[in-house]
């Protein structure tokens, strides 16, 4: 009973953190004119692994500082969560908005499965086969329903590395928990990602960060949409299989959907609603316990 309830807690963090997630398209609606999706991207990480640094440090310093980094994790860990910006938004701005986000978010759990599977050999489980269905399909029906009939083929394949860059981010995270407290293992491979990245600063403009408008919207994705969410998102690995947490993630676009409705007045159709309904029902089948 105590291990079920370990991974309903589990289950609520990657939960909260996928919807989290799911702001983040809303809140560049809001950004100034001159924010490049690769500029918002760079700076998004670099204010959420500062803020990761500074949050653990503010706590009491390193906990785990005395225990061995294992150092593969550690280096996929960094790399992943780095290639993961420059290869979503390439995709995105290829493809287009919708196309871009759904085929990364959506080819995210079928990579993490894949990879659990040859990597670990660690079988996913039936649930998970027929949870992933259903959200991927539902990803696959709101990715059409944008109207986006267009799609580049190398558009596509950068958005799937995408989605393989979050897959192993997830397992490069999961593996590092065996030996670090959460917080430090997040703060230290977004630090590492953004130190990584911080060299594409030199290539894109970022004078919209002076404006108070783009700084709200540099802090709120910096702080809230990826400190506070990988924050969520890897306490939850704890107790959650990697493979089965990237495919809770599905909800960020379930949450990116609604937001859009409600806040960005934007068209939902019937292929639109039926796409979010497989999301939600594939998310009802991974997480539903018998009591």
């Amino acid at each position: 009973m105590k291990r079920a309830n370990g991974q309903g807690n589990g289950q609520g963090f990657v939960l909260a953190a996928a919807v989290l997630w799911g702001t983040t398209g809303t809140a560049q609606a809001f950004a100034p004119a001159g924010a490049t999706p690769l500029a918002v991207g760079v700076v998004r990480l670099a204010i959420g692994g500062a803020a990761l640094l500074l949050w653990v440090w503010g706590r009491g310093g390193w906990p785990g500082h005395g225990r061995a980094w294992p150092k593969r994790p550690l280096l996929v860990g960094a790399l992943a969560i780095a290639a993961y910006q420059p290869f979503f938004f390439a995709g995105v701005a290829r493809t287009g908005v919708a196309v871009g986000t759904m085929v990364a978010i959506g080819s995210a759990p079928v990579m993490a499965g894949l990879l659990s599977w040859g990597l670990w050999r660690q079988r996913p489980s039936g649930r998970w086969f027929v949870a992933t269905g259903c959200a991927v399909a539902g990803c696959g029906l709101l990715a059409l329903s944008g109207g986006d009939t267009a799609v580049a083929p190398g558009g596509v394949l950068l958005a799937v590395g995408a989605g393989a860059s979050y897959a192993l981010f997830a397992l490069a995270a999961k593996e590092l928990l065996a030996a670090q407290p959460p917080d430090v293992v997040t703060a230290v491979l977004f630090s590492l990602g953004a130190l990584l990245l911080l060299p594409l600063l030199i290539f894109v403009d970022i004078s919209w960060l002076a404006q108070p408008r783009g700084l709200a919207v540099a802090l709120e994705l910096g702080l809230v949409a990826t400190a506070l969410a990988y924050l969520w998102y890897t306490r939850g690995l704890v107790t959650v299989a990697a493979a089965t947490a990237v495919t809770l993630s599905l909800a960020e676009p379930l949450t990116a959907a609604l937001l859009g409705l409600f806040l960005l007045g934007e068209v939902v159709t019937w292929p639109s609603l039926a796409g979010m309904g497989l999301i939600f029902a594939g998310l009802l089948i991974l997480t539903y316990r018998r009591s």
